[in-house]
């Protein structure tokens, strides 16, 4: 089976939000997406609404013909949404006010619980369960125990040692992750700061499944168009 490619529109809604206005439609932006060779598209539905919006959700179930999978906090109110939205799947995320992004993995082994009962309510409804975490075994390991379906492998570290040409080490980390995760049943999927250049070496390690893009290809976008951004490294994914 190939790989795949979701991509995350949160930051076309981050735009809108700059105003406060209508424009630019996270929706259309998910309908360019698929009709570019997006195979999903991804949103974080964040507590503090910084960008994509509980309206979004509805539009987006409107208009996407593949698959939705929402980013959310393990909390009760996210859990709530979640069950009412029926995702294709939810991501598990840690989830901080004061961060710009995402930071790092969640620290599964410390809110195992937690995440456990998140994770069976989610399930009950049909949803896939992922969970982002950082390439560490005794996080792979207690992601599986916490009853999750898929690891989402941080790839952020990698992504910051490949700017300075150093990267093996963390490639071998995403290797190794990748490698356990599998062995146990988990599906397997990486996303955070990935972009045509450094997701090139990632695409080789087998295991990984889908990819998950979001501020590269609307960084890109700005430059190249949103339907080329999106096909540009669809092909790449595609073709590995």
């Amino acid at each position: 089976m190939g790989k795949l490619l979701g991509v995350n529109i949160d930051h076309v809604a981050t735009l809108r939000q700059a105003r406060r206005g209508r424009f630019p439609d996270p929706a259309a932006a998910a309908a360019i997406a698929e009709l570019s060779g997006a195979d999903g598209i991804t949103v974080h539905l964040r507590e503090d609404r910084r960008h994509i919006q509980d309206r979004d959700l509805a539009a987006l179930s409107g208009v996407v013909t593949t698959r939705i999978n929402l980013e959310m906090a393990a909390t009760e109110e996210m859990t709530r949404i979640a069950r009412d939205f029926r995702p294709r799947s939810a991501t598990l995320v840690p989830e901080r006010r004061e961060e710009i992004t995402t930071e790092g993995g969640l620290d599964v082994l410390s809110q195992a619980d937690a995440l456990s009962r998140t994770a069976a309510a989610l399930r009950e409804k049909g949803i896939l369960v992922s969970m982002f975490i950082d390439p560490g075994l005794d996080q792979v390991r207690a992601t599986r125990d916490a009853g999750a379906d898929a690891i989402e492998i941080h790839t952020g570290a990698y992504c910051e040692a490949f700017l300075r040409g150093k990267h093996e080490a963390e490639l071998s980390r995403i290797r190794a992750a990748a490698s356990y995760a599998d062995s146990l049943g988990l599906q397997v999927l990486a996303g955070h700061g990935l972009d045509v250049r450094n997701i090139v070496p990632v695409l080789a390690v087998g295991q990984i499944r889908e990819f998950n893009i979001g501020h590269s290809i609307i960084a890109r976008a700005l430059f190249l168009g949103l339907a080329a951004a999106v096909r540009e490294i669809a092909d790449l994914v595609h073709g590995a």
